[in-house]
């Protein structure tokens, strides 16, 4: 596979003439997250290996080269599996728009079925789809449409491949296919609520096939910490790395930090870094969700804002202390900076995707069109993609905490952090 990937980047580093023929594209979504780059690669490869045409098959990530690193999880799997990320095409290397345009595109979108708005222009080349999500696109005999709520779209992939072409199947390839499904079915744990009997199959099958995988509990371990180190990354990485906006008349993002407030209160320089941030992104307030666990497991939440209007910063902290549905019970705590203010989070369950209808709602009635905050939560597409695995529904703890034992407990845990997205 490794040749098929630097193959690759040669053609389409020389493939500028307008009068080259076309380029087929294996697309994965905007978030590009684990399952969604594995996904873009592995089924490049199997369409390269079984179409009976002389186009060119490429996988391409849909992110900027520069935001890889965002993606740690996505690095530490590459690497493990003895992947250079040089190897791989990102969305700022290729023009799609150009191809299509030039009538030379045709692309196969996998880990989602409709494009997102900005991409609209390209849906003409779209020849087929294969995801994991709720489908929103109608199968036509011009684009066959895959689409089936499994928890991995990895797991449609090596369907696939296993059906029509189990000869291409080597360690390599089976690695990246078995750590996808692993993190996006949480260990296959059923307590997790995400794996499906498919999930488990071709889980199984790959164990089957290749008994020198690592342990499922030590891979998908591996993964998890990989997602959440934010060691290597600077203030801004960590800001981006999983981060919603919200706008109004006010610009508000939402960004989930995988250490304790403390630790990120002390960075150096912090309130320079958070200005030039929100200047550079049009923002007037950067609301700041941190979570960590405890020694045994337990979560642990705060939550910061960051303005430098205080009555910007006082009336969505003010907004925030009132909110019932639900009710974050937030406790003041001290703050070093004059222009942050911070808070325990009570009320550990509540997510991000709990926190964005409240600021909504905040930004509603500033706004003067008189709904209330109890309203169901908006469509997300005015949100952008992040990192993380956003595109799940729900959380697995939005219904209360079960009795389960301390290893589910942790899975499910582990799952609720996958959720930050949404």
């Amino acid at each position: 596979m490794e040749e098929f990937l630097s193959s690759c980047r040669r053609a389409v580093q020389a493939n500028t003439d307008q009068a080259e023929p076309e380029l087929h594209v294996v697309l994965g979504n905007e978030a590009c997250d684990l399952d969604s780059m594995v996904s873009a690669m592995a089924f490049a490869y199997f369409l390269s290996k079984t179409a009976h045409s002389e186009t060119l098959v490429v996988p391409l990530l849909n992110i900027r080269q520069a935001d890889l690193v965002l993606r740690s999880d996505n690095v530490f799997l590459l690497r493990q599996t003895g992947f250079s990320p040089d190897l791989l095409l990102f969305r700022d290397q290729l023009d799609l728009r150009a191809l299509q345009r030039a009538g030379r595109l045709r692309l196969t979108l996998v880990d989602h079925n409709v494009l997102s708005s900005s991409d609209r222009e390209l849906e003409g080349a779209v020849v087929e789809v294969i995801d994991h999500h709720l489908q929103e696109r109608e199968s036509s005999p011009a684009c066959p449409v895959t689409v089936e709520t499994v928890g991995s779209c990895a797991t449609l992939v090596t369907e696939r491949i296993i059906q029509k072409a189990p000869e291409i199947l080597d360690q390599q390839l089976a690695q990246l296919l078995y750590a996808a499904i692993l993190l996006d079915c949480v260990n296959m744990a059923p307590a997790a609520g995400k794996v499906t009997p498919k999930d488990s199959q071709y889980a199984a099958a790959l164990e089957a096939r290749f008994p020198a995988l690592p342990p499922r509990g030590a891979l998908f371990h591996a993964l998890q910490n990989a997602k959440f180190d934010v060691s290597g990354l600077n203030t801004e990485q960590m800001l981006l790395k999983d981060m919603k906006a919200v706008s109004g008349s006010l610009n508000i993002a939402v960004s989930v930090l995988y250490i304790t407030l403390e630790e990120f209160l002390q960075k150096a320089e912090l309130e320079a870094e958070l200005s030039d941030f929100c200047q550079k992104l049009g923002l007037e307030l950067l609301l700041l969700m941190t979570i960590s666990f405890t020694e045994s497991k337990e979560p642990i939440r705060e939550l910061a804002l960051f303005s430098h209007s205080a009555t910007c910063r006082e009336q969505v902290s003010q907004y925030l202390e009132r909110a019932r549905n639900p009710a974050l019970n937030l406790c003041p705590i001290s703050s070093p900076h004059p222009h942050i203010t911070a808070y325990q989070q009570g009320n550990t369950l509540a997510s991000r995707k709990k926190l964005l209808p409240i600021v909504n709602d905040f930004l509603r009635e500033r706004d003067g069109d008189g709904r209330l905050g109890d309203e169901e939560e908006e469509d997300e597409s005015q949100v952008p993609p992040t990192p993380m695995n956003s595109l799940v529904e729900g959380c697995p703890l939005d219904d209360g905490l079960p009795c389960i034992s301390a290893q589910a407990l942790e899975e499910k845990f582990s799952k609720m952090a996958d959720r930050e997205g949404d």
